[in-house]
């Protein structure tokens, strides 16, 4: 088959790679190349755990405190809220405790074994020496904080996720050693040193085997008798047999136009700090539990990851979040200097459900976006999962959860 890929980060790469060696000849289509967005700046985790959703029971009445914190990792461009508001009612509506069992058994089946589909990806790519087995720690003040937390980690203690609980001056890595309280490490994950050159070494490896990249912008999908046949792009047409949309938060549109009419969806703004020659490095990843950021060891820096912004795709960053993140940063490590400190945000995609869609839409058409937080994580597997239902290997059934149709529904109540 022919088949056209658009977007060229992990997702896209992925789906790239493994639709070609399923056979098939696999154009992708970006506008920039491979990792120019989020696929660059994340954590580098491999979250295997992250079986807990942004919008949480509680979080409705907890919101409106936390953006009035200046040490909250919650912001808003006000003047985007009138906007924002429509998918905000769905978000925070699905802040249920039977919505969170939904997307943990879910997400359990898309993340657990994340570490063996990257290196199954990345094997004999030239990619695979930047993917590592490595824990993933969260770190918190004292053992209160941590019980506030009990919920989640029983739920990922119910689907199998290896954790240990240390008290922080008996934590073995010596960076942290003594900055937290309280600690739990999580076994069986794993970690990516350097997410952008990973992607581009993928995406190298994916063009060396023949598959064909066209760089244009993306502006639309072309239909015909109800069907896709081709991604309108400023280069023209490019058409294939099948069409995968794997842009992350500017594929909604064209996704809406495919048969997920009503998907409600927005970006979740993330920001990072990439500190340069950093003076202290961590063995292990770690999650500060109380500003919601990830600290991770990459190749020559240390990176500082995470914070929520809800702003949309087009304002520029803002400085608060970058403020955030080097004043509580710099509080937890007094004593790391650095040689350069690089900014970046950029734009996590997220459904109101928190799940993302991986499956088929119209005729000719599949979607793989949405993971919100975890698409670097989950991004070789939803590319597996996707060249597999492309060639009749797997039907979209065993992936329910994540059907894009589920946003063509109304709920139930409603008139048509």
């Amino acid at each position: 088959m022919e088949v056209v890929v658009a977007g060229a980060g992990i997702v896209g790469v992925a789906t790239a790679i493994w639709c070609q060696r399923a056979g098939h000849r696999v154009t992708l289509v970006d506008r920039a190349g491979p990792a120019a967005g989020t696929s660059h700046g994340n954590a580098g985790v491999l979250a295997a755990g992250g079986l807990i959703p942004v919008s949480t029971p509680g979080l409705a009445r907890r919101a409106p405190v936390m953006l009035a914190d200046p040490d909250a990792p919650l912001f808003l461009r006000w003047g985007y809220l009138p906007r924002l508001l429509p998918f905000l009612r769905r978000y925070l509506g699905y802040g249920t405790a039977a919505h969170l069992a939904h997307y943990a058994e879910a997400m359990h089946r898309l993340l657990g074994d994340a570490h063996a589909q990257h290196m199954d990806l990345a094997q004999g790519t030239g990619a695979e020496r930047f993917v590592s087995a490595a824990d993933y720690a969260f770190g918190y003040a004292d053992h209160a904080a941590r019980r506030a937390e009990d919920a989640a980690w029983a739920t990922r203690d119910r689907y199998g996720v290896r954790f240990e609980d240390r008290a922080g001056d008996a934590y073995d890595d010596p960076v942290w050693r003594g900055r937290f309280g309280h600690v739990v490490v999580c076994r069986d994950h794993g970690s990516v040193t350097d997410p952008g050159a990973y992607v581009a070494a993928l995406f190298d490896h994916f063009r060396a085997e023949g598959g064909a990249f066209r760089r244009a912008d993306i502006r639309n999908v072309a239909m015909h008798d109800g069907a896709c046949t081709a991604l309108d792009t400023s280069d023209g047409l490019v058409s294939g047999d099948a069409v995968v949309l794997c842009l992350g938060p500017w594929s909604a549109p064209m996704a809406r136009k495919l048969g997920a009419a009503r998907l409600s969806f927005e970006s979740e703004r993330g920001y990072h700090l990439d500190l340069v020659g950093a003076s202290l490095r961590p063995r292990d990843s770690m999650m500060v539990a109380a500003g919601k950021f990830a600290v991770t060891p990459m190749e020559g820096r240390v990176r500082a990851a995470g914070i929520v912004e809800f702003g949309g795709l087009v304002a520029p960053a803002s400085p608060k979040p970058f403020a955030l993140l080097h004043r509580q940063l710099c509080a937890l490590l007094p004593d790391l200097t650095w040689s350069e400190a690089r900014e970046w945000m950029g734009h996590r995609p997220a459904p109101a459900d928190s799940l993302p869609l991986i499956g088929p839409a119209a005729p000719g058409s599949w979607l793989a976006f949405g993971h919100q937080h975890v698409g670097l994580t989950a991004g070789p597997k939803t590319g597996r999962i996707v060249a597999e239902m492309i060639g009749g290997e797997r039907a979209a059934r065993d992936w329910a959860a994540f059907d894009p149709m589920r946003h063509s529904r109304r709920p139930p109540g409603r008139r048509p």
